[in-house]
């Protein structure tokens, strides 16, 4: 504010300290109209005391005389200044024309405006804006010029700062999503239609980056953001942009792409700096992406529509499996509109009664006997009929729907439990699956308390099943599973193999069992490399001390592999699929038979 302040006051001072120059401009003149020279004491007067640098030049440009804020403005002695050329002092990339040539340029009184940087006698830039008249220096008529500087250095720098603040992140320094999309309408505007030559642009997304944050809190996710922004630099060139959209979201534009496959190239090598993991909190963490791509191919598009069809792209990639690459097409619009009427559609579910449980037995892998089951959400929709999971469980974690969700199968799951009891059935336990969000909740453990309670379910019937993402956080894990163990529920870590836990780790859990997720038990028996995992994980359980599971069990030849590592259970549609709760009654019934 003293800045502006200063630079007002300085302009009044400039008016004035002009006014009186004028009526000493062509002496001879006033001497042909016979009136008297100004007041020689209060020119300079206010020369010697103006807040602007001051300087006198002869008619080849030489200084010939300065003011102290001059002299202060530079940090030059007098005698060092006196002679010598204003040019002298300004930067080489800067240097102006000469003042008479910047006259020429501009007739009339004076210019003003003009825009220069000069060398401080310690080597710093400092930043002038300057104003030049035309004056006659004696009664000669020799001809001078007077030029004030004003030193903008700090205003300019503040305009710069709140520029980079409006335009870039402030945590990685990339571009924003507001620069990113200026940038992409000037690519869209000058660029060169090249032959066979297309612009890109690519949306890319951490899946469940909420995750790291829940789990090392956000200090620690603003790093991996740190990290994938160094990572990403790597993948663009000398014309490419990178931005920071929002969140983990990151923009790239590519302007040559030859064509589709190129795009993918690209998109390939984006996920491919992912291979490696993140050390978060000294632990390592893989990462995984999705990417989403759109091609200019209309030219009707603007940077506005492209960026949104980017993100329809990446949206749909979302919905598919870890690590996938979209491109944009038209009927992805449609399906956009879809998604966000299934959404307001999700928020009615519970209370329209629209949610089922389907329940999918877990047996003895000796002995083919039911000795658990899994609880299993469906959607029972009015006119689309059943919903898979995958189609809405993804958007009700993003909306935050899933905790509500995630409540309502909880305490139905006991509650049908302990009904099947009361009715003389096979008294099993029941899984649960807990969303990332329930295990996050402070109350979370009062909670399933209060299920137990409501419903009567003795506690050793019900099990709590965590995704091994939940435990990267091994401290909050630990100590939230061991309030979980109180309670007398057992506890199992789901699709373990998947997700980011150290096997060093699982030891320091209270748990019961693990779940060998159905992508390793699928392929077990054509990768090697997958038939290593599952035993290593079954001989690993044995050291330990824990029960293990095999889900996804659906061929003979799978069973007999299980069998021979000595798996304990299994669970899959080679015993049964999931199925309501009427059928899983029976089959209960049948089994106390």
């Amino acid at each position: 504010m003293v800045t502006w302040i200063y630079g007002f006051c300085g302009g009044i001072i400039f008016i004035v300290f002009v006014m009186l120059v004028y009526k000493r401009i062509c002496v001879v003149r006033t001497q042909q109209m016979n009136k008297p020279e100004p007041d020689q004491s209060l020119f300079d007067t206010l020369f010697i005391n103006s807040m602007n640098g001051v300087a006198v030049l002869d008619c080849d440009e030489r200084i010939i005389r300065v003011n102290s804020a001059f002299k202060n403005m530079l940090g030059y002695m007098e005698e060092e200044i006196l002679q010598k050329s204003l040019g002298s002092f300004v930067l080489e990339e800067d240097q102006p024309l000469s003042v008479q040539a910047k006259l020429q340029q501009q007739p009339g009184a004076g210019v003003t405006g003009l825009m220069t940087a000069a060398k401080h006698e310690q080597g710093y830039r400092v930043e002038l804006k300057s104003s030049a008249v035309p004056v006659i220096l004696d009664e000669t008529a020799a001809q001078g010029y007077l030029v004030i500087c004003e030193d903008v250095t700090e205003r300019k720098r503040f305009g710069e700062h709140i520029r980079h603040m409006s335009f870039y992140d402030d945590m990685t320094g990339l571009p924003n999503r507001q620069l990113f999309q200026e940038e992409l309408s000037k690519l869209l505007r000058t660029t060169p239609k090249q032959e066979g030559n297309k612009l890109a642009v690519f949306y890319a997304d951490v899946i469940d980056f909420r995750i790291i944050n829940e789990s090392f809190g956000f200090e620690h996710g603003n790093m991996v953001l740190l990290q994938l922004a160094e990572r990403f630099m790597r993948c663009i060139g000398e014309n490419d942009i990178l931005a920071r959209s929002e969140g983990d979201q990151f923009a790239f534009c590519y302007p040559n792409v030859k064509d589709i496959d190129h795009a993918l190239e690209l998109a390939q090598s984006i996920a491919s700096v992912m291979e490696q993991p993140f050390v978060v909190d000294q632990q390592e963490v893989y990462i995984y992406i999705c990417i989403g791509i759109v091609l200019h191919l209309n030219e009707k598009d603007t940077a506005d529509i492209l960026m949104k069809n980017a993100n329809i792209a990446l949206t749909q990639a979302k919905d598919k499996e870890k690590s996938n690459i979209q491109v944009f097409h038209v009927a992805m619009e449609t399906y956009s509109i879809q998604r966000l009427k299934l959404e307001n559609e999700l928020r009615h579910a519970i209370s329209n009664q629209e949610f089922i449980l389907h329940y999918q037995p877990q047996v003895d892998i000796h002995t083919g006997q039911i000795i658990g089951m899994e609880a299993l959400v469906r959607w029972m929709h009015p006119t689309k009929g059943m919903i898979p999971p995958k189609e809405f469980i993804p958007l009700a974690e993003e909306t935050g729907f899933i905790v509500q969700l995630g409540d309502w199968v909880l305490y139905e799951a006991c509650r049908q439990n302990k009904a099947w009891q009361d009715q003389g059935l096979l008294h099993v336990p029941v899984s649960v699956n807990l969303s990332m969000r329930q295990f996050s909740e402070h109350g979370i453990k009062n909670k399933i308390s209060e299920v137990l309670v409501d419903t009567g379910l003795p506690p050793k019937y019900l099990e709590i099943e965590i995704t091994e993402s939940m435990t990267m956080d091994v401290k909050h894990a630990s100590d939230w599973l061991n309030k979980l163990k109180k309670l007398g529920v057992q506890v199992a870590i789901d699709d373990f193999g998947t997700g980011y836990s150290s096997l060093s780790y699982i030891k320091q859990f209270p748990i019961d069992k693990l779940k060998i997720d159905r992508s390793f038990v699928n392929d077990m028996l054509l990768d090697p490399n997958n038939a290593t995992i599952v035993s290593t994980i079954i001989a690993m359980t044995r050291q330990l001390n824990l029960k293990v599971i095999a889900e996804g069990v659906e061929t003979k030849e799978q069973l007999q592999f299980l069998q021979e590592k000595q798996c304990d259970e299994v669970q899959g549609f080679l015993f049964s699929p999931p199925v309501p709760s009427d059928t899983m009654g029976s089959l209960l019934e049948q089994a106390v038979q």
